[in-house]
């Protein structure tokens, strides 16, 4: 049987040597989704190896767009660099731990040279997700915190859909973020511009999660004011 991840040869954008890279190898069987689109997978979990980080200077990014730097922002990370003995290899497989670094190097990096906030954003969340994963839920809340920050910033600013992410899906995603960190007020404020827009209809997936987490975040918000009013 084949092993589930292999290694490729890359070259660093910022310090242009060679590196290795580990992938996961084919498509991942899916158990099961959370409802904020966490995917967890049957055998081995590929964000665990989604980011990319060069074992010679030590620059980190997602795999999508690791090759991508504009000039400035090559140079910026570079100056970085240059001052700072970097000792990191982390191809071969990762541990939890080891993944959860090199998300938070990719952060690092992506905040150095103004990444968009949509980026910042997925990073955050999978972050997240492997927070979740480690049942780690104070560091989880505190990331979810960020992506949806970010993913706010990102509807804001950035032209839309958000990589694969319709308007509707990324108000939707604000709003979920919002309830899982316990926002409810901010939760409530999205979801219903999500429900209450007659072009959800075309997404009818969008539409039912955005429904079920409203009637959550009612709840919640509820349970809360009563715990309040018991109190006094």
């Amino acid at each position: 049987m084949a092993e589930p991840t292999y290694s490729v040869e890359k070259k660093c954008p910022v310090c242009e040597q060679t590196f290795s890279v580990t992938r996961t190898r084919g498509r991942q069987v899916m158990d099961k989704q959370d409802s904020d689109f966490c995917a967890h997978f049957k055998d081995i979990n590929p964000y665990y190896y989604t980011i990319w980080v060069c074992s010679n200077c030590g620059y980190a990014a997602a795999d999508s767009y690791f090759e991508d730097l504009f000039v400035a922002a090559k140079d910026k990370i570079a100056k970085f660099l240059a001052t700072r003995k970097v000792n990191v290899n982390y191809s071969g497989e990762r541990t939890r731990d080891q993944a959860i670094a090199t998300y938070k190097l990719a952060i690092f990096f992506a905040d150095m040279i103004a990444a968009p906030a949509s980026r910042l954003a997925e990073l955050y969340l999978r972050l997240a997700w492997l927070y979740r994963e480690g049942e780690n839920q104070e560091e989880e809340k505190t990331a979810l915190l960020k992506a949806c920050e970010y993913y706010e910033q990102a509807l804001m600013r950035e032209r839309l859909p958000i990589g694969s992410l319709s308007e509707a899906a990324v108000s939707y995603l604000i709003g979920e973020l919002a309830r899982r960190s316990g926002q409810n007020e901010k939760a409530l404020l999205y979801l219903s511009k999500v429900v209450g827009n007659p072009a959800t209809k075309l997404e009818p997936r969008v539409l039912s999660l955005a429904r079920d987490a409203w009637h959550e975040a009612r709840d919640a918000r509820d349970q809360a004011a009563a715990a309040v009013t018991d109190g006094d």
